[in-house]
């Protein structure tokens, strides 16, 4: 452990050697960071963390028998001060929005360049959230596409039983005589249907609405 004030006490939890002492190089050469402690694993981080708080911690997510994941939801309970930041090789949409449920506030991949890296650990400490781009584009391509389904239910929504029956029959291919006969209506009925359907999912065609439909 480093005393030096006035530096951001980072902590390391990393059990790839070769990794860890990278990484344990890029904040000892930094003029802002100063390392705090390291750790091996995911239980002895949750174990001992918390007596030697840190100000920013930097972990893994592949730490075996207690994941990264785990172990920032864990300590963020015990010690809400801390700030977490992810530093893995997964940038998987499942990974990252878990650990940032879990508590972690930032979330870089191992690729990142080291200045990066000590620019994202100032970052965190100073109240930000950190990703690498790569990492911002994914948070970002979700959030869009969860507004465009949630678009998409409410227009759904909009439908009555009788309009959603006959969508239903639409998306599967039959046609408009067919659907007549289902549904033992007219054909110029299921006609005005349709106009509606169209009119209130704000689509043009039976394939726009196939893709409405089932997109939602």
């Amino acid at each position: 452990m480093e005393n030096t004030p006035n530096k951001i006490r980072v902590s390391i939890v990393e059990d790839n050697h070769f990794i860890r002492h990278a990484i344990e190089q890029v904040i000892r050469q930094s003029d802002s960071c100063t390392i705090n402690d390291v750790f091996t694993s995911g239980e002895d981080a949750v174990d001992k963390l918390c007596q030697n708080p840190p100000d920013v911690v930097l972990m893994d997510i592949d730490l075996g028998k207690v994941s990264g994941i785990s172990a920032v939801k864990h300590l963020k309970q015990k010690c809400p001060s801390i700030q977490f930041m992810m530093c893995t090789v997964h940038d998987e949409d499942d990974k990252i929005f878990e650990a940032l449920a879990a508590g972690a506030s930032g979330y870089v991949l191992k690729d990142t360049k080291p200045e990066d890296l000590i620019a994202a650990i100032q970052e965190l400490k100073d109240g930000g959230a950190p990703m690498s781009g790569r990492i911002a584009r994914r948070v970002v391509e979700t959030f869009q596409n969860k507004e465009t389904e949630k678009s998409t239910s409410t227009h759904l929504e909009c439908l009555t039983s009788r309009e959603y029956e006959l969508l239903e029959l639409l998306v599967k291919g039959l046609l408009y005589k067919e659907i007549a006969t289902e549904l033992h209506i007219s054909q110029e009925t299921v006609r005005k249907h349709v106009y509606n359907i169209y009119k209130k999912l704000h689509v043009n065609n039976r394939v726009e609405a196939y893709h409405k439909f089932y997109g939602n």
